[in-house]
């Protein structure tokens, strides 16, 4: 009871140190596990582990009995698996950019068979096992890289390139790790013949078969409201487990591409209520890999660390980060429009994470009780891997970027809350004008809107913690609620201004503020006569941004004062002579105007400003607008 209750503790706070640190978690819990693993052996009066995940009846000590930790890992992975395979989309894939189609194709195999003939010859093992090692390898993984680079403000396109390689990568180098273990398995004993080779086969057509089958399963239950919505979650918990024990019954070791291919189909189709069951299976694989890698890494003996423990390890790991890694993405970005130090960059920042630990701990161990030769360095030589890229990049990917000119020395990126009509307008000026602008919104509608418009949106909720983890909004610096919701916008300002709003965190007025008139904020956008309704009647009427040259301050303050007298006009920016936009705040006393700038404002044309609202003259104007 003591160490059930010792791992799950350890693996909270393994996440919290982790949280706090900004690193990525995998981090604290090896260490954890191996401390009290295979270290604690040297302090312990009885030279036993402090935590032994295998019963040993000698010992009377142990948490599972025979295979019970390897049916464990295996639930457990195929659970971690199926939440990897929700998160691969489609047309994400084909959307990539052939940069990041590059690095999961040539780079994944240049590391297959690079890291393969290093194991080969370093370690004398037989080709099967030395390549099992190289697929076990392929992966980075989001939960790796994200903490890595979320407080390193970069260019967009360096940042998307790693966060994506790392989601498409992860089910791509299980299924290859899943593939090749399969072939040695069906392969020992048969001297790889006719029979092995039809033994895999029928592995990859259960797997796949299965995986669709269920896939689609759920899918009609889920559609269909056979599932009430309060079972939704342990209903698909129980199909993935369901799906891995029944393809298992089929085809030895082909569970694990049944429910990496059951996530990928359930992750492109219209599956509703997507966002629960994936908020549902990410709080689960927080917990199951926190216990999982405590425990793998306690399972790990002193004996298979001195097994390591020489400079040929040293070796492969040099290998792996400075030779395969670089020649890997260097080859992946030939005739891109990636700069040689964004590749340098990227070539650095290549972390291992879950999947390769956890998969090779149950591959490591499944081939060691086979009898398979050279199938214990497995286990120990992949964590290596993983605890040795993780360190590496988690200390010192800050100080490369610096070092490499990839570091953005000022967040000029605008945050919109909100993608109503008019944030779309003033986010694509923005975008036309050279700044990266996101907008997220809790209303799919218009987010779809939004990315129909080639702008970068996305559905989130403002309330929730996720937003700050989203390393594609890295380099925004400036923060704009836009939102109907005066509790929205002012959560927006409390919450993220340090995060995201670090040169400047704006809301619109509120109605209440208008009416007492407190305006003398430096927080509020634009106008101070302007709230969102006002905004979005602009919007509707003169849906088009403005521009008109300043020649002295004066000009500036004679043309905010009648934009400010006109119910139709609000102004949003300033242009300096560099081209770069100033956002507008109600509270304007300070800003400082040279010959040259511009004045940038949403709505009716200066110089219709003087007609009435009803003219005939001004409705043309509304049209010509409109049509433009």
């Amino acid at each position: 009871m003591l160490e059930l209750a010792g791992i799950v503790i350890l693996g909270i706070v393994a996440q919290w140190v982790a949280w706090r640190f900004k690193i990525p978690a995998i981090l604290p819990l090896i260490l954890i596990g191996i401390f009290v693993g295979p270290i604690s052996t040297l302090f312990t009066e009885d030279g036993t582990k402090l935590i032994e995940p295998i019963w040993n009846p000698q010992l009377d000590k142990g948490l599972f009995p025979g295979e019970g930790l390897f049916h464990f890992v295996s639930l457990a992975i195929s659970v971690i698996l199926f939440e990897g395979g929700l998160t691969l989309k489609r047309n994400e894939v084909l959307n990539v950019g052939p940069v990041i189609f590059k690095l999961i194709t040539v780079g994944t195999i240049i590391t297959f068979l690079g890291a393969g003939l290093a194991s080969h010859f370093l370690f004398d093992l037989s080709w099967p096992v030395s390549f099992l090692f190289a697929a076990l390898i392929i992966v980075t993984g989001p939960t790796v890289i994200t903490p890595i680079l979320r407080n390193i403000p970069l260019k967009k396109d360096v940042s998307a390139v790693l966060k994506w390689e790392g989601i498409l990568i992860d089910p791509i180098g299980a299924v290859a790790a899943v593939l090749v273990f399969e072939f040695i398995s069906v392969g020992k004993g048969s001297e790889y013949t006719q029979q092995a080779f039809i033994e895999f086969g029928k592995t990859v057509v259960v797997g796949f078969s299965i995986g669709f089958s269920f896939a689609y399963a759920l899918y009609f239950a889920l559609k269909k409201k056979a599932i009430p919505h309060f079972l939704m979650n342990v209903v698909s918990l129980s199909f993935v487990l369901g799906v891995y024990v029944l393809s298992e019954q089929f085809a030895h070791e082909s569970g694990l591409l049944s429910v990496v291919v059951m996530g990928m189909v359930l992750g492109n189709i219209d599956l509703p209520n997507i966002k629960e069951l994936l908020y549902f299976k990410e709080s689960l694989s927080v917990l199951l890999i926190s216990i999982l890698f405590i425990l793998l890494s306690a399972n790990i003996n002193m004996q298979d660390l001195y097994l390591i423990y020489n400079w040929n390890t040293l070796i492969l790991f040099g290998c792996v980060v400075f030779l395969i890694r670089p020649l890997g993405v260097m080859m992946s970005t030939i005739h891109s429009g990636l700069k040689f130090n964004e590749k340098a960059f990227i070539s650095w920042v290549g972390p291992r994470g879950i999947v390769a630990a956890g998969i090779a701990s149950l591959f490591g161990n499944r081939l060691v009780l086979e009898g398979e030769p050279g199938a214990e360095y497995i286990t120990p030589l992949v964590f290596m891997i993983v605890l040795g890229t993780v360190l590496l990049n988690a200390t010192t990917a800050r100080l490369f970027a610096k070092i490499s000119g990839v570091f953005l020395k000022e967040s000029t990126g605008i945050l919109i809350v909100g993608a109503s009509e008019v944030s779309r307008i003033i986010a694509k000026y923005l975008q036309k004008s050279g700044r990266h602008v996101a907008l997220i919104d809790s209303n799919k509608e218009n987010v779809e809107r939004a990315k129909g418009m080639d702008l970068d949106a996305e559905e989130a909720n403002i309330f929730s913690d996720d937003l700050t983890n989203n390393i594609e909004l890295n380099d925004i610096g400036y923060l704009m609620a836009l939102t109907a919701s005066e509790e929205v916008n002012k959560h927006a300002i409390e919450r993220f201004k340090d995060q995201l709003g670090e040169n400047g965190a704006f809301r619109l007025i509120t109605p209440e503020e208008m009416k007492s008139h407190q305006v003398d904020r430096v927080d509020l956008l634009f106008s101070k006569k302007d709230d969102y309704i006002n905004l979005s009647e602009v919007a509707r009427d003169y849906p088009k941004i403005n521009e008109v040259e300043l020649q002295s301050q004066e000009q500036f303050y004679q043309d905010i004062e009648m934009l400010n007298n006109e119910k139709d006009a609000i102004p949003i920016f300033i242009k300096d002579n560099d081209g770069e936009l100033h956002i507008i705040a109600s509270y304007i006393k300070d800003m400082k105007i040279k010959e040259g700038n511009k004045l940038v404002y949403l709505g009716k044309p200066m110089d219709v400003m003087g007609m009435n609202n009803g003219n005939e003259e001004d409705e043309e104007a509304k049209e010509e607008v409109k049509t433009e």
